[in-house]
């Protein structure tokens, strides 16, 4: 029995997997004769929804067992997230991640999502369509893009530079001959520090509200999660704002308050003294 082997070459892998297949094929093709001789289908929804997802996984995997490979364009890893896919990401942590990509862009404390995948896709060219998004709401390009590195391709910069658009971000190529001056290095490690704060968002958006534990199954309930955490992430910075905003105006009140009553009890406390009739010993005004 393969399964039970702790160590298999490949030549019985191959042939352990081609035997699946075939037993798949066959149970397949049971369950269709079954279901062509019932006047209706006997499946709930969602079980029948299962059955053809595990349908097209049968296919994805018999056409990577014909042609030796590993790897499939949309492949299916969960026959209950079909829409889920094996997303390649190289950390130390994990060299695989499955879940939705998000762009994100981040202005003033609040965060906008602007695009949300389920597919495997290189990121880079969604920022275009980011920056596109911040001019229509803003109603003119920024002065600066500060992203990930892996925004700053070759096409992306150019892009930034047609429309006069600053990307702040290490030169593509050998390193320059003329040494950046001290003013550009903190100019430089300033920039990169404000690209913080929408990592710090995603932090807090995974250790405050789950957001790397979605537990939603389909997909658009959990694209509905998603938008969830990051709507209650933007009130809770408005109410931040707010309440320092009415905190800002009643001290401001006070203020007003003491100097208008400074200024009425001094000319009251001095006629008082020079009367005679009462003497203080010393009057508080602390503003």
């Amino acid at each position: 029995n393969t399964a039970k082997k702790k160590k298999k070459n490949k030549k019985e892998l191959y042939k352990a997997i081609g035997k699946q297949l075939n037993y798949l094929k066959r149970n397949l093709g049971t369950i269709d004769k079954l279901l062509d001789s019932c006047p209706q289908i006997p499946f709930t929804k969602r079980d029948y929804k299962i059955y053809l997802v595990i349908q097209h996984i049968y296919a994805q995997q018999l056409q990577m067992h014909r042609d030796k490979s590993h790897s499939h364009p949309d492949r299916i890893v969960n026959i209950y997230q079909p829409h889920v896919r094996a997303i390649v990401r190289g950390k130390a942590k994990s060299m695989v991640e499955f879940g939705a990509k998000l762009g994100v862009s981040e202005q003033l404390g609040y965060v906008r999502i602007n695009t949300l995948s389920w597919d495997a896709y290189n990121e880079s060219r969604d920022l275009p369509g980011q920056v596109e998004a911040y001019r229509e709401l803003n109603g003119h390009y920024p002065e600066v893009v500060i992203t990930d590195t892996i925004y700053g391709a070759r096409e992306n910069r150019q892009w930034l530079k047609d429309r006069g658009i600053r990307y702040s971000g290490k030169a593509l190529g050998r390193p320059t001959k003329t040494p950046q001056t001290p003013y550009q290095k903190r100019k430089f490690k300033k920039e990169q520090g404000e690209r913080n704060h929408i990592e710090g968002k995603f932090g807090q958006g995974k250790n405050g509200y789950n957001l790397n534990k979605i537990r939603a199954r389909t997909a658009p309930t959990s694209e509905s999660w998603i938008a969830c955490i990051m709507f209650v992430m933007n009130l809770v910075k408005f109410f931040k704002d707010f309440s320092s905003a009415v905190f800002q105006m009643l001290v401001s009140i006070l203020y007003i308050m003491a100097t208008y009553l400074k200024e009425q009890l001094v000319p009251i406390w001095y006629h008082i003294q020079n009367s005679g009739k009462y003497t203080p010993k010393r009057l508080l005004l602390n503003i």
